[in-house]
């Protein structure tokens, strides 16, 4: 029996549209770049640069005094034309830096052959930070958070296990998967150096079963690695959620409202751990990364290598353009991403897919019909990978109780999209969810009204 947690659900993965698509550079580079200077968890960026600036690729372009916080670079050489609001994929329009490039070729995916020799002896675990650190490393499976932060050190609360989150558990996104293919060597490069600097003494990487042949070549790979070892988990989502992801590999239990390093497990993403091999190895900052371009309404499925502020429209074009029947573009997964209002929208470190779906996989036909009362069914209980009753909450926010929603933890829910995926009510209960956290969030003066 494969390793996994209890609760959670089996949509359709619908892998396959891209799954064997090699990572490509693009074509062409956009005429416009516009580097958001909020990528991550924390302190926003301040621009560092000026209009009409000449600006080198690799250039330091933002910058934050604040300790959770991450550095912006340029992802091309060109020119400054305008540092303004710009559509963010989460927070509305924030503060980006416009750039016109003047390199006639988009970057290529990085050479694999600095990595292939590396050996982590060469660097001390004050080196390995401080190069993540100013390369503005984030968790790039969809939080941000400033991996210079995660991986420094903490008395307070030591970390002795690392897990690579190799799941991607979300449905459609491939990007994760073709790095460990074609990457192999960055990726494990990235695994070494992170153990190193984090202090952990052993690694596990988590995958679910549905990647066979990213299973064999990492067994392959890591056969002779003392501290690295595979664990393979059942392929269900969200497996990759971090306490999910914890409790199926290592069994721990992580209490609510605390995050793994409070039971001395630090969890990074595949992704992340790619880049930290090219911060450190290469000297180069994270300003590129794999993006899944997917779902039904795109003309061609691809893999690309994206340099980050890339316009949305610009990659969907990269790949043939939508289709007729398309309806809906979101950054991100079909459970937790977010629909794009605007497609100049930019893309940031954090973003993953790009994901274009017609009325068939957004399943128009089932919301044509009103939402009906709760049926007290429970399978929202029996999903739910928090072990809340997310019915409760959602009818405690809906008649404005937000004393109750605390009250049943609302606090505590990851907004997965379990319990709205499997309603036969059809109640959006993750949405009056998320409202909530918003409700009280203000109420609490923690977010602007």
């Amino acid at each position: 029996m494969k390793k996994t947690f209890k609760g959670g659900i089996h949509p359709p993965d619908n892998k396959d549209l891209s799954k064997d698509c090699p990572i490509t550079g693009l074509v062409k580079l956009p005429g416009q770049i516009s580097v958001l200077m909020s990528q991550h968890i924390g302190a926003i960026c301040k621009p560092v640069v000026k209009k009409r600036q000449e600006v080198e690729k690799g250039e330091l372009i933002g910058d934050s005094e604040a300790f959770v916080s991450a550095k912006v670079h340029s992802p091309v050489s060109g020119t400054i034309k305008d540092i303004n609001l710009r559509s963010h994929p989460v927070l509305g329009r924030v503060q980006a830096v416009v750039i016109e490039p003047s390199e006639a070729e988009p970057a290529c995916p990085p050479e694999q052959n600095s990595f292939a020799d590396f050996s982590e002896d060469d660097y001390t675990p004050e080196q390995i930070n401080e190069k993540i650190a100013e390369a503005g490393i984030v968790g790039m499976g969809g939080a941000g958070f400033p991996t210079g932060v995660k991986v420094g050190p903490n008395p307070k609360m030591p970390k002795e296990t690392m897990i690579v989150n190799a799941c991607e558990c979300e449905p459609y996104i491939t990007c994760d998967y073709r790095v460990m293919l074609e990457w192999t060597d960055q990726f494990l490069a990235g695994i070494k150096l992170l153990r190193k600097a984090s202090g952990c003494r052993k690694c596990y990487i988590g995958i679910e079963n549905n990647k066979p042949e990213a299973i064999k070549l990492l067994r392959e790979r890591t056969e002779n690695e003392e501290n690295i070892e595979l664990s393979v988990l059942e392929t269900k989502y969200p497996q990759g959620g971090e306490r999910q992801l914890v409790n199926s590999v290592l069994g721990k239990v992580i209490p609510t409202g605390k995050i793994p390093p409070m039971v001395g497990v630090m969890v990074c993403n595949v992704s992340t751990a790619a880049a930290v091999a090219e911060a450190v190895i290469d000297s180069a900052p994270l300003t590129h990364r794999a993006v899944t371009v997917t779902g039904k309404g795109v003309q061609k499925p691809a893999n690309l290598y994206v340099p980050t502020g890339t316009p949305t429209e610009h990659l969907i074009e990269q790949c043939g353009g939508l289709k007729e029947e398309a309806v809906k573009v979101v950054l991100g997964g079909p459970m937790t991403g977010f629909s794009v209002g605007e497609l100049q929208t930019p893309t940031t470190k954090t973003t993953g897919c790009v994901l274009c779906l017609t009325k068939e996989e957004v399943g128009e036909a089932k919301y044509l019909f009103r939402q009906t009362p709760c049926i007290r069914c429970g399978r929202c209980l029996s999903v739910c990978p928090e072990k809340l009753n997310p019915t409760k909450i959602a009818h405690a926010v809906k008649a404005d109780r937000l004393d109750l929603a605390e009250k049943h933890n609302i606090s505590a829910c990851m907004e997965c999209g379990s319990c709205s995926y499997i309603c036969p009510a059809n109640i959006e209960v993750t949405g009056y969810i998320k409202t909530g956290k918003i409700r009280i969030a203000r109420a609490n003066k923690d977010m602007p009204a």
